[in-house]
């Protein structure tokens, strides 16, 4: 009964969030795009193995610094469906629509969509795995951390070269004698200070506040399998925030399975991630998780 008590309280602040439930397109070979909430930026699309049967899930967030890219594009490794695996991509709000953390209340939201609707869109929500690239990296560990507390984690959590915590980011470039290829992070211009809404550097407690290495500190619960890859040579995010994340992790429960490592060479994605012993190391890790 616990547990049903969270999940209806999880599904019901969530679905008011996004604007109530959101219609869909029926599963049809090619993929489906669907709504999960009232904005035109709160989609989501489905690329599904072949078979007819419920498929275990794997949610990815883009990267763009929160502000650009899309869903579109991330690649579907075609690995995936061979394995069975249907392949869920994610766009949420952008912060001159609304700031945070309307991002993370777009990400649960469609994570709570698949879990409601799972039966009719041919998905099984119960074999899950969440990944982010960069800016989606924060919004995966996010969404993961908020389904830990409401007794609902996902079944991994794949991070690749995310920023975890944006009151830190000049302060670990400079630590690693690098300057940020894209400014300051603590000025009123950059991405995370914009998502915010307010200077990073102008107020680091608060902009500690939001991140997931602050929840992280205050958590002591179970924490499902996580992969951190971050490139050694990366000079938007530096991989020290890779650090802190495996750090934070062990420290909420050190029986956790954690398998991080540095990319030798690697910059903030590209190529080193999409191929080689990286991306084997992510097949291997989503397998492996969703059994």
């Amino acid at each position: 009964m616990p547990g049903l008590i969270r999940r209806t309280l999880l599904i019901g602040g969530v679905a008011a969030a996004a604007g109530g439930v959101a219609l869909w397109r029926w599963r049809s070979p090619g993929g489906s795009e669907l709504a999960y909430g009232s904005d035109p930026a709160q989609l989501l699309d489905i690329r599904y193995p072949r078979g007819t049967g419920t498929a275990p899930v794997l949610v990815i967030f883009h990267g763009g610094d929160f502000a650009t890219g899309d869903k579109d594009d991330v690649p579907v490794w075609p690995e995936w469906l061979e394995a069975g695996i249907a392949v869920v991509r994610v766009n949420t709000r952008a912060p001159d629509m609304a700031i945070w953390p309307a991002q993370a209340d777009d990400a649960l939201a469609a994570v709570v969509h698949l879990q409601r609707n799972g039966a009719d869109l041919g998905l099984d929500p119960g074999r899950m795995v969440l990944m982010g690239q960069g800016a989606g990296a924060y919004l995966a560990v996010t969404t993961a951390l908020s389904l830990v507390e409401v007794g609902l984690p996902p079944k991994g959590v794949v991070s690749l070269y995310g920023p975890m915590d944006f009151s830190t980011l000049d302060t670990d470039m400079k630590t690693l004698g690098r300057a940020p290829s894209r400014g300051p992070a603590d000025t009123a211009s950059s991405p995370e200070s914009r998502l915010l809404g307010f200077a990073i550097g102008e107020n680091r407690d608060k902009a500690r506040a939001t991140s997931p290495l602050a929840r992280l500190d205050r958590m002591r619960d179970p924490l499902p399998p996580i992969l951190i890859r971050h490139g050694d040579a990366d000079t938007m995010v530096a991989d020290l925030q890779a650090k802190r994340l495996r750090e934070a992790w062990l420290a909420a429960d050190p029986s956790a399975v954690i398998d991080y490592k540095l990319v030798p060479g690697a910059g903030h994605g590209g190529e080193a991630f999409e191929t080689g012993a990286v991306r084997a190391d992510i097949l291997g890790f989503v397998r492996e998780s969703l059994g």
